[in-house]
C-alpha cells in the first residue's frame, strides 16, 4: 500500500523503515530542507537494525513537498511530538483526500487537531483520525538515516474521528500492521489510552536528582523503583477512572501489565520493559527541564488528562500533583497553558455534546 510518513525523528524513521521492509510503497516528508537534501543524496535509504539483523530499506520518495508526499497515500502516518501536531495539521489540511487515513501514534487528543484544522481549512473529504495509546515501536536513531528497533508492539487500541468511520480506518491501519489494530471507539477513547503521561512524569520527576547529577542515566532501569511503580500504577489508576466516567470499557491496557513477565498482554507484550532496557538505548543524558517526558508527556498530557477529568467530574490528584511540580522544577505553571479541551476549540461543549461530535463529525 502507499503510506506517507510525516517527520524525522525516532518513531517517523522507524515507521518509514519497517513499512518500506515490509514492501509498502513509502514516502516521507520532512520540513528539514538540509536533512532531506542530505537524504536524498545518501540514496533515499534508511538502514534498520532489528532481532532479524542490519536491513537496508529504500524508500519511494524523501520530500519536503507534503502534498507531493501524501498524494494517492491510503494511510498517512504522523509520529511526531504533540507539540509539532498544529503546525503540520495546518499544512497538512487543504491537501488531504476522500478516503484516506491519518493515524496519529499517540497524539493527546492530536486527531482533532487535524480533523478541526481540515475542517477550518474548508476541506469537506471524507477523511478518518485516529489515535492510539503509543508509538507502534520502541525505537531510537542511531545516526541520520538509520534506526534501531527494539521491539514492534504487539495491540495498538485504535480510536477514530468521526466514530463512523471507524471500521474504515481501522481496515486500513490493519494493512501496515496487521493483526496488531484493536478498535477501542471514539478518537477520545484512543486519547485516553496514551501511555506517555502515565509512565514518563513519575519517572522525570522522581528521578530529578539523579538526572541533574549523573551524566547518563536510564530512566527506565535504574530510575524504575518499587516506589515509582507504586506511584505510576496509582497515576494509572486516575486516568481508566476518567475513561470509566465518560462510560468507555475495558480493556484499558494498565500500565502494570507494561512491567508484568505473565498475565494479560500490554500494547509492546510481555517481557517489553526488560526488551527496552536490555537494549542500552535509553542510557541517556536527559535535560530535565526540556526534555519531552517533561514538556510533552507531563505539561501537555497530563493537562489534557485534566481536562477531561474535570469534565467528567472525576478527582485527580496525582495528575494535578504532577503538574504542579513539574512547572515548580522548570519554574513555570504547568497548571495553566497546557493542552485542554478549551484550548483546543472544544470548550464550548458539554459531556453529551463532545461524544455526540466524537460520534458524527463535524456539521458540514
Amino acid at each position: 500500500m502507499k503510506i506517507a510518513v510525516l517527520g524525522g525523528g525516532n518513531g517517523s524513521f522507524a515507521a518509514a523503515g519497517d513499512f518500506a521492509l515490509q514492501g509498502h510503497d513509502v514516502r516521507l516528508w520532512r520540513r528539514d530542507k538540509d536533512a532531506v537534501t542530505a537524504h536524498r543524496a545518501a540514496g533515499s535509504r534508511i538502514v534498520v537494525k532489528n532481532a532479524q539483523g542490519t536491513l537496508d530499506t529504500q524508500l519511494t520518495l524523501v520530500t519536503t513537498d507534503i502534498a507531493e508526499a501524501i498524494r494517492d497515500a491510503e494511510l498517512i502516518l504522523c509520529p511526531a511530538p504533540a507539540f509539532a501536531q498544529p503546525d503540520i495539521a495546518r499544512v497538512l489540511a487543504p491537501h488531504l483526500a476522500d478516503g484516506q487515513v491519518v493515524y496519529l501514534p499517540p497524539a493527546t487528543f492530536g486527531s482533532m487537531i487535524f480533523a478541526k484544522a481540515a475542517h477550518d481549512a474548508g476541506n469537506h473529504a471524507r477523511i478518518a483520525f485516529a489515535e492510539t495509546g503509543t508509538l507502534p515501536w520502541l525505537a531510537r536513531k542511531h545516526g541520520p538515516f538509520e534506526v534501531s528497533i527494539t521491539i514492534r508492539a504487539k495491540r495498538l487500541p485504535t480510536g477514530v474521528f468521526p466514530l463512523a468511520l471507524s471500521d474504515h480506518a481501522c481496515k486500513v491501519i490493519d494493512r501496515a500492521f496487521p493483526g496488531v489494530i484493536e478498535p477501542c471507539g471514539d478518537a477520545l477513547s484512543g486519547a485516553l489510552m496514551n501511555a506517555g503521561p502515565v509512565i514518563h512524569p513519575p519517572l522525570i520527576v522522581m528521578n530529578a536528582g539523579p538526572l541533574e547529577h549523573f551524566e547518563t542515566w536510564d530512566i527506565h532501569k535504574e530510575g524504575t523503583q518499587p516506589s515509582i511503580r507504586r506511584v505510576t500504577d496509582a497515576l494509572d489508576a486516575e486516568r481508566i477512572a476518567v475513561r470509566e466516567t465518560f462510560g468507555y470499557h475495558g480493556p484499558h491496557f494498565p500500565l502494570a501489565h507494561h512491567y508484568a513477565s505473565e498475565g494479560e498482554e500490554w500494547m509492546y507484550g510481555r517481557g517489553s520493559h526488560d526488551r527496552l532496557t536490555d537494549s542500552g538505548d535509553w542510557r541517556e543524558h536527559i535535560v530535565l527541564r526540556e526534555h519531552r517526558y517533561m514538556r510533552e508527556d507531563l505539561r501537555v498530557g497530563l493537562s489534557f488528562f485534566l481536562s477531561c477529568a474535570t469534565l467528567a467530574g472525576t478527582d485527580t490528584p496525582l495528575i494535578k500533583a504532577f503538574l504542579a511540580i513539574g512547572g515548580a522544577i522548570c519554574g513555570e505553571n504547568f497548571l495553566q497553558g497546557g493542552r485542554t479541551l478549551a484550548s483546543l476549540g472544544f470548550g464550548d461543549l458539554d459531556r453529551d455534546g463532545l461524544l455526540k461530535l466524537l460520534r458524527e463529525g463535524f456539521a458540514s
